[in-house]
């Protein structure tokens, strides 16, 4: 089976063909670090597959190019699936597969990390460090425990979020349209997603991105939120308004935001842009508050996840190449 891969990075290429290299019929995998889109579908041509990431673009003129390559499936090293027209999918006969999970913990553990570096102000005190500049003014943080947090979205990630803060001392409160058990029998209450706007002093979002989602935080649903609320989002970046973001953190409505994905990113992230012009005015005024941290959308990015990610994209590879389709990770 010869399979595309798009947007490959050195531990991309890394990471899959060492799994590749234990599996008894290796996949002839052909990397190319450029992003699938209009322009770069002709590198899928005389492939089976391709096998794409989060801002890899899949829409239906994308995917009729694909199809008209031959190409039946795309396998998608991510959890999400965003940025798939599953319905022009469906019609072309392309399938789709996916990550469903690989390490909840490193996206929890990420999301931690965001709160205590906001929180603590690290960002800032390893710059004063660094200047020999020792003093402490500006740098005052609180404490976690006994604060009220409030998850969006419990699936493993977000479990895995809501048991770190709950070991902190933080009281735990979430939504999500389907309640999970093991959760609420650990002492997590869920409420509305009305009602879970105006208590919590940390929002944090752990919910796919869909029609129902996208733009979840928004001017309407700032304005309910605690003053000084501290935000993060280590899920899609689609879920927040970044204008009405930056407008609650003008009102000081917001506190403390710590991103590590933003709504337009697919031009902005995974490269190395130090040598040019920043182009988004939304993004470069986003960067100019102190109480703001945003990372490249690396939350995912730990060993772990890496190899886990790696061995079930060529399962659903091969699997789906053997025909044993039952076994193979499809978007529903």
């Amino acid at each position: 089976m010869k399979v595309a891969v798009f947007s490959s990075k050195a531990y991309d290429r890394e990471f899959l063909t060492a799994a590749n290299e234990n599996i008894d019929a290796p996949l002839d995998l052909v990397f190319h670090e450029v992003q699938l889109n209009p322009d770069s579908c002709l590198l899928a041509q005389g492939c089976d597959a391709v096998c794409c990431f989060v801002n890899d673009q899949l829409d239906a003129s994308v995917l009729q190019q694909l199809a008209g390559h031959g190409v039946k499936l795309v396998a998608l090293r991510c959890a999400g699936f965003n940025q798939v027209d599953l319905v022009e999918a469906k019609k072309l006969g392309i399938k789709v597969a996916r990550v469903a999970e690989y390490s909840p913990h490193a996206v929890a553990e990420h999301a931690l990390g965001l709160i205590l570096m906001l929180n603590r102000q690290l960002h800032r005190a390893y710059r004063r460090v660094h200047d020999n500049d020792y003093s402490l003014n500006g740098l005052l943080g609180f404490d976690l425990v006994n604060k009220t947090v409030g998850v969006i979205g419990t699936g493993k990630i977000g479990e895995a979020f809501s048991r770190i803060m709950q070991g902190i001392g933080c009281e735990v409160i979430a939504y999500d349209l389907q309640p999970n058990p093991a959760l609420a029998a650990a002492g997590i209450t869920y409420v509305s997603l009305e009602d879970l706007w105006h208590a919590p002093d940390i929002i944090s979002l752990h919910c796919p991105l869909n029609v129902a989602t996208h733009h979840l935080v928004n001017s309407v649903t700032i304005a309910q939120m605690k003053t000084g609320v501290m935000l993060i989002n280590t899920s899609r970046g689609g879920l927040i308004d970044t204008k009405a973001v930056i407008a609650g953190l003008k009102s000081k409505k917001i506190g403390y935001l710590g991103l590590d994905v933003y709504e337009e990113e697919s031009n902005l992230f995974f490269e190395d842009n130090s040598n040019v012009l920043l182009q988004d005015d939304i993004f470069a005024r986003l960067m100019t508050f102190p109480n703001v941290v945003v990372t490249g959308h690396q939350a995912f990015f730990t060993r772990e996840a890496l190899t886990t990610i790696a061995r079930i994209t060529l399962d659903n590879l091969r699997f789906f190449d053997s025909g044993n389709l039952n076994k193979v990770i499809f978007v529903d």
